[in-house]
């Protein structure tokens, strides 16, 4: 009998601009580790890679492809923060903490790009710089946040006033904008490629098509079982986000699935040059944020309309195409190449769930929204806790695993984002209507 093909990564810009890649074979009977890592995304991914550099046996558990869910469809933004802002993180745990904590998200986004200059992967070279404008008139709000971020952060923003954020993006939708050098952009994907490679060269051994079934205790440590193998370990790391699988019950009650939206255009450099003048990050202050970067080709790569629901809606590519030529309908007609939904892993707080959650059960999970350079700061502090006892991922004590609620939680968060989506509606025509009485 002819074995069956196993499933690649789903149809995307991403997936038909990666390298060839085997498959790395499943599981087959019994083995030993030092540490089993569940979840072959990004997060997963530099726990393994890091652990094999301090010179632990690891293996690595992916229940289809690495880096086939989130971590290989997400927007490819690298920029500090977390999808809480930290504002609210200061309200929770204080100023000390709060900068602590922005120090970690710094790191990264710093862990990324020093990962791409050792690594040199292909079609991963980042492109620098991430604009966040506004869809209403605040100079003011805007110049105050810019200070906050300097002065008790010492992370400056470039501010733009709306003309040069004009002169830039050529459209009236927006108005004032933060510019950071620091961040960047990349494919999410081929760097995900990347690390799992360099995490083999290290010493972990990785498993695809092995999807874990149940985590049972024995003796001082854990056994992994699989369909048809089992990892023992003395740590085991559930990096797994919005695809569990009945693992570990209280972590997985925490995490709310949330699906984002993504399509890359045909090539249309030349069209693209003239309203689009800026080659880094773009993103809005929309409650359900569009979000949009220039990719290889002279492609227009979009995301947005973030939703709770779990399958695709029909028409993705029109409707994402009709949010984009409303604010550039300068771009005229054009094909969509690529469309594709991504499942987010959030917690009901916005911020990621590092740290141990068990004895010798550890999360690395919860990365929606802000997920490259946190799934590298979650990964890189969990690595270090196994490794040498690194205990900073206390700093996320406060924000432990907590249920989401269920089918009620996701109705819930559903209907907060539509009345968000209100909100946003009622601001930006006001801001129009100015705009057009000031002109």
């Amino acid at each position: 009998m002819k074995p069956e093909t196993p499933p690649g990564h789903i149809d995307s810009f991403y997936a038909a601009t990666m390298p060839p890649v085997a498959v790395r074979p499943p599981l087959q009977g019994h083995v030993q580790a030092d540490t089993c890592v569940i979840g072959g995304g990004l997060a997963g991914l530099t726990v393994a890679r890091d652990l094999a550099g301090a010179g632990q046996a690891v293996v690595l558990l992916e229940a289809q492809r690495i880096a086939w869910a989130a971590s290989g469809r997400n927007g490819g933004f690298v920029s500090p923060g977390y999808a809480e802002g930290i504002e609210a993180i200061e309200r929770r745990v204080g100023p000390d903490d709060a900068r602590a904590l922005w120090g970690l998200s710094v790191a990264g986004v710093e862990y990324v790009r020093d990962t791409i200059a050792e690594l040199d992967p292909a079609g991963v070279a980042p492109v620098p710089g991430w604009l966040k404008v506004l869809r209403y008139d605040d100079a003011e709000g805007l110049r105050r946040r810019a200070r906050i971020m300097a002065e008790e952060y010492d992370h400056p923003r470039d501010f733009w006033p709306v003309e040069r954020v004009r002169e830039t993006l050529r459209t009236t939708t927006y108005f004032q904008g933060l510019h950071d050098a620091s961040a960047f952009h990349i494919h999410p994907l081929n760097y995900a490629l990347a690390l799992a490679e360099d995490g083999v060269r290290k010493g972990a051994v990785i498993h695809e098509m092995s999807p874990a079934t149940r985590i049972d205790r024995s003796g001082g440590g854990w056994v992994v079982q699989t369909a048809n193998g089992s990892v023992a370990a003395r740590q085991v790391v559930l990096a797994v986000s919005a695809y569990g699988a009945g693992l570990w019950r209280p972590l997985e009650r925490a995490i709310l699935p949330v699906a984002t939206y993504v399509v890359a255009s045909e090539p249309m450099e030349d069209r693209l040059a003239e309203a689009i003048r800026f080659p880094g990050c773009i993103g809005d202050t929309r409650r359900a944020s569009d979000y949009y970067r220039i990719v290889g080709g002279g492609r227009l790569l979009w995301g947005g309309r973030i939703t709770t629901r779990r399958s695709e809606p029909s028409h993705l590519a029109d409707s994402l195409k009709r949010d984009i030529r409303a604010i550039y309908p300068q771009l005229g007609d054009f094909r969509i190449e690529h469309a594709w939904a991504g499942l987010m892993g959030y917690a009901i707080n916005k911020m990621p769930i590092i740290g141990r959650v068990g004895d010798g059960i550890w999360a690395c999970t919860g990365f929606g929204g802000h997920g490259l350079n946190t799934t590298a700061m979650g990964g890189s502090l969990i690595a270090a806790a196994i490794a040498n006892g690194d205990d900073r991922w206390r700093l996320f004590s406060a924000w432990g695993p907590r249920w989401a609620g269920g089918p009620v939680g996701r109705a819930a968060t559903q209907l907060v984002y539509w009345k968000l989506q209100v909100r946003d509606r009622i601001e930006e025509r006001r801001a129009r209507r100015n705009d057009r009485a000031g002109a």
